[in-house]
């Protein structure tokens, strides 16, 4: 696994708005990172090119802004390069006729993983001389074969950098070299510096310092961009039980320093958290999975997972596509696994109450009322099969808090929802195995977040081997790989 230096475009600059090149032979899959040194009267941040991500903005330097002295800002803006793009466009405000902006498009490979991941933090030196440091109160993960890309922002034109280099507690890194040293003799002047290296030892999260040696004496503003390849991933898998249930796996967690995950099962553009996935903390676990339950029927169906690592940057990584298939309507119990095929009839109108008080006020008719309660009406379904009817009446005896989930063979959002039922009443057809059933249904608040979809247990391994050696023969990796198993 290596990131390395690809190419650095031409140095744009003006007063207000610059459209830096993306360097000559670029290719998808690389990260372009955009390196902008400003200064306005207002300290305003760059505006974001469209399609880019802004990845940190600091100014820094000290002093009363003017030409040659005062605070200049460092910004860093990231793109995943897809190919074909155009050069990124960033401006400042008007109404400054001594700003300056100035910028380079950078690229970068990597090898291996899913893609990139990147964090920025900031520092500044307030004391003029030729020994450049930058301390950042920000700390970073640093793992080895992690990229730095380290950028500098001063006040004075002519304080070319030699010697750039970033010291970490317990990081050792390679040699930096330099990559850009630009004189920017734009409105009040400024340096763009830009250095790359690599750790080529230790990991851990901590502060770091940004160093440089100048040739005459300034300020400035200095910070460093951390990028990573991606290892995270997440997978959903169809599991082969009735009812049909989603596995969905987050991977790769621990190579990105992640904290937290929520993971959201998304039909179309909506999405909705999955069952016992939101805001989960994962610290030094590296696996994350979870059972949908309750994803709806013959419509496609993806998994987005929303990672948050250490430094509180967010990721978001999407899943293959399933569509679950079934030839029947479905009553389910997520959170016990079981569940019942049927055939919905009809349903009565909904009804819909609320409590609430009339008086007659100097004759006018005034109604004190609380809100309007959820829907209820009656459904009725048929069962075909002893079977059937014996596993529906399975779900309505021991519901999960008096809760059923109800879906329709395709989804139906009118229809797809948890209900309580407070009487049910069946009507046997006695020539064959067709029962009637008819069911008062209110709806209801779905399960609570904290009761997990059922998955399959240690019972289902006992079920399948008779002996820890069936078990160790079976799977000879790792307990991942057991707990991926399709039991069904």
């Amino acid at each position: 696994m290596t990131i390395s230096y690809s190419s650095i475009g031409a140095l744009s600059n003006s007063t207000t708005t610059i459209t830096p090149a993306i360097p000559a032979g670029a290719v998808a899959g690389e990260l372009a990172v955009l390196q902008v040194v400003s200064a306005h009267t207002n300290d305003s941040v760059p505006s974001t090119p469209s399609g880019w991500n802004l990845a940190g903005s600091s100014s820094g330097g000290g002093g009363t802004y003017g030409a040659g002295t005062g605070p200049r800002r460092l910004t860093f803006f990231t793109r995943v390069l897809l190919g074909g793009e155009a050069a990124p466009t960033t401006a400042l405000p008007a109404g400054d006729a001594n700003s300056l902006l100035a910028g380079r498009v950078v690229t970068l490979a990597r090898t291996a993983g899913t893609g990139w991941r990147w964090g920025a933090a900031f520092g500044e030196d307030t004391t003029s001389g030729t020994g450049f440091s930058a301390a950042s109160a920000t700390s970073l993960t640093w793992a080895s074969g992690d990229l730095a890309l380290l950028g500098y922002a001063l006040p004075v034109a002519g304080a070319s950098l030699s010697a750039e280099g970033l010291t970490a507690s317990g990081i050792t890194f390679g040699t930096f070299t330099e990559r850009a040293d630009d004189s920017v003799a734009t409105g009040h002047d400024a340096r763009l510096g830009t250095a790359t290296g690599s750790v080529t030892a230790g990991s851990g999260t901590t502060t770091s310092t940004v160093t440089a040696t100048l040739a005459v004496a300034s300020t400035g503003a200095a910070g460093v961009l951390r990028l990573r390849e991606a290892s995270a991933s997440i997978t959903a898998t169809a599991q082969s039980v009735f009812p049909p249930r989603n596995l969905v796996s987050v991977t790769g967690l621990l190579a990105e320093n992640v904290s937290t995950v929520t993971v959201y099962r998304q039909v179309g553009t909506a999405r909705t958290v999955v069952r016992a996935a939101s805001a989960v903390d994962v610290t030094g676990s590296n696996v994350l999975l979870r059972v949908d339950g309750e994803q709806p029927f013959g419509v496609p169906v993806s998994y987005v997972a929303v990672l948050t690592d250490v430094n509180g940057v967010q990721w978001v990584i999407t899943s293959n596509s399933l569509t679950s298939s079934v030839s029947s309507d479905v009553i389910s119990d997520a959170i016990t696994g079981i569940g019942a095929a049927v055939r919905l009839q009809a349903t009565s109108s909904r009804k819909r109450d609320r409590d609430a008080t009339r008086f007659n006020v100097g004759g006018r008719r005034v109604m004190v009322s609380k809100p309007r309660s959820a829907p209820s009406f009656s459904l009725v379904l048929k069962t075909e099969s002893d079977a059937a009817a014996t596993d529906l009446d399975t779900v309505l005896d021991s519901a999960t808090e008096g809760v059923i989930l109800i879906r329709h063979r395709t989804q139906l959002a009118r229809l797809d929802g948890h209900y309580a039922i407070p009487s049910d009443e069946e009507d046997p057809t006695w020539y064959d195995e067709q029962v009637v059933w008819t069911l008062e249904a209110d709806a209801a608040e779905p399960w609570p977040d904290t009761l997990e979809a059922a998955g399959f247990t240690l019972q289902d391994i006992a079920d399948n081997f008779t002996s820890l050696q069936d078990l160790a023969t079976a799977f000879p990796g790792t307990l991942l790989d057991i707990a991926l198993y399709d039991w069904g």
